[in-house]
């Protein structure tokens, strides 16, 4: 049954984020000092959902956190964003996941993650949350939960003839089984090499040779290269690149969930794909402008 609505529905991760800025990332043993930290609610899908619902479409996240300070905080985040966060548990036993990211001088980053609530997510979790699969509606998955965990949601969103977007980050090998259930995988260039097999992506050329090589196993590939741009192509021989924005780079975190968000949010409102991800790179250059 379709919803009189175009929607996006997020399956997966929430963490709250502590954001840690100094001149430098450590290396192995060393102590680097900092100059200042501040607290963020995120998770690729808490911060994909909340990019989603800025555009005005209607969104809603399927997730968990912990009956903690941490999974309070998340939770009224979404509230505060306009997602629908119904179908979002809170479990016992576990800690609400959360991630340390570590900021340089140059506004690039690296980040520990401890998944925590995010890993008991299911298949009971899919078939509780039922009402939001449906024909017009774009499902977003992550690789920050596990895999039977997407497979479940992926199947449950192709069953209604609604479509489905891997964000295949953090990049691990994929399920044959997920994979076929996949209408479009976005990746950035580090993943790209790894998914495509090509030993170095850094242009935009190289980037729409990994989507080309992608194409072959999804209908539908998308390789973003950071400050050079955007790269897709299709299983239908369709392919094409976009120029990066030039602007003055403050941070690049979450930049690649602003983006996916984004690209969701227009597919569901009936952009075609170069429409979509025009919008969705514009999006992303205004926040790593901005510094999220």
């Amino acid at each position: 049954m379709t919803t009189a609505s175009p929607s996006v529905v997020v399956f997966g991760s929430l963490h709250y984020d502590i954001m840690v800025h100094g001149p430098a990332r450590p290396r192995k043993g060393e102590t680097v000092t900092g100059d200042r930290w501040h607290p963020k609610c995120g998770g690729k899908g808490g911060n994909q959902a909340v990019s989603a619902a800025k555009t005005g479409i209607r969104t809603s996240m399927i997730g968990a956190v912990a009956d903690d300070e941490f999974g309070r905080a998340l939770a009224e985040n979404l509230c505060r964003n306009s997602v629908d966060h119904r179908f979002v548990k809170i479990v016992d036993g576990v800690g609400s996941g959360m991630s340390v990211a570590i900021f340089d001088s140059e506004g690039d980053y690296g980040a520990v993650i401890v998944s925590g609530s995010n890993l008991t997510l299911g298949q009971s979790d899919v078939s509780g949350a039922a009402e939001l699969f449906t024909g017009n509606g774009v499902l977003v998955l992550q690789n920050e939960v596990l895999e039977h965990a997407n497979v479940s949601a992926a199947r449950a969103m192709k069953s209604a003839g609604g479509r489905v977007i891997l964000n295949a980050a953090p990049a691990r090998p994929l399920s044959a089984e997920l994979a076929k259930l996949v209408d479009i995988i976005v990746v950035n260039a580090i993943e790209a090499e790894q998914f495509a097999d090509v030993a170095v992506v850094d242009t935009l050329r190289g980037a729409l040779n990994a989507a080309k090589l992608l194409a072959e196993k999804f209908p539908v590939a998308v390789v973003t290269a950071g400050g050079d741009g955007v790269a897709c192509a299709t299983n239908q021989g369709e392919e094409f690149s976009i120029e990066p924005i030039k602007v003055e780079l403050v941070s690049t975190h979450g930049a690649g969930d602003e983006f996916t968000g984004v690209l969701a949010a227009e597919l569901a409102k009936g952009a075609v794909i170069e429409e979509a991800l025009q919008a969705a790179n514009l999006a992303a250059a205004k926040l790593v402008s901005l510094g999220g």
